[in-house]
């Protein structure tokens, strides 16, 4: 929001208020002094007028969980445990998804506050691949790598996907590279084959890369420089 918008939305001050205080420069975010009226404000920023603090701000937080089996991506569920239920955080009511996975699908999952942050790295325009470990029932052959390499056609959203890395591993196990997550994706995209998806597990997501030293439920922060990959 910027600046002169949400001191405007500020009950003791009117616009002609606002206009004086950005030219006398008397206002601070993050100890910045701000003139600037298109100056941007988030949630986490602290604001200041004369020194008197008009929104404290709070910490935007970040972190990396190995998601298991039998966890839906969600915030709440009646019947399943959700990855939200993993996270022993304070004020968890704050936190959402950032690129969900299937009920049954393992790996990395991202979790924050932050919803810049988050839409930066889901949106389709950003185009950040999303790597995945499959395994299958029956043997994947080199024809799989063409076909995805073109996209594939899903008649239930009539759209093409955009064009997708296979890396065959062995006769029944490759690693796949996709910029979307249509619904339940990569397996309508071996379903193509009519070919069944064992097992699905999600290694990284742009430069992001799961911590092999997580086990499946168990989460950490991220780093400063992982924030900043995205």
């Amino acid at each position: 929001m910027r600046v002169d918008r949400f001191l405007s939305n500020l009950p003791r001050f009117n616009r002609k208020q606002v206009r004086l205080l950005l030219v006398e420069r008397r206002i601070k975010v993050d100890g910045q002094i701000v003139s600037d009226p298109h100056f941007e404000v988030r949630e986490f920023s602290r604001v200041e007028c004369d020194d008197e603090v008009l929104q404290a701000g709070k910490p935007p937080r970040y972190f990396m969980l190995h998601k298991p089996r039998g966890c839906v991506s969600a915030t709440r569920d009646p019947e399943h445990p959700t990855v939200l239920d993993l996270i022993l955080e304070p004020e968890k009511d704050d936190l959402h998804i950032a690129g969900r996975l299937d009920f049954n699908t393992t790996g990395l999952m991202l979790i924050t506050n932050d919803g810049s942050w988050s839409r930066r790295l889901t949106q389709p325009q950003t185009k950040l691949p999303k790597i995945y470990y499959v395994e299958t029932e029956q043997p994947i052959t080199p024809k799989y790598a063409q076909t995805f390499a073109q996209g594939l056609y899903f008649a239930f959203e009539d759209l093409t996907t955009q064009p997708a890395e296979l890396v065959v591993l062995g006769e029944k196990c490759a690693r796949l590279s996709i910029v979307e997550g249509r619904y339940h994706q990569v397996k309508r995209m071996f379903g193509h084959f009519d070919n069944k998806v064992l097992r699905l597990h999600r290694e990284r997501m742009g430069a992001l890369v799961l911590d092999d030293t997580l086990r499946p439920g168990e989460y950490r922060p991220l780093s400063d420089e992982e924030i900043q990959l995205i």
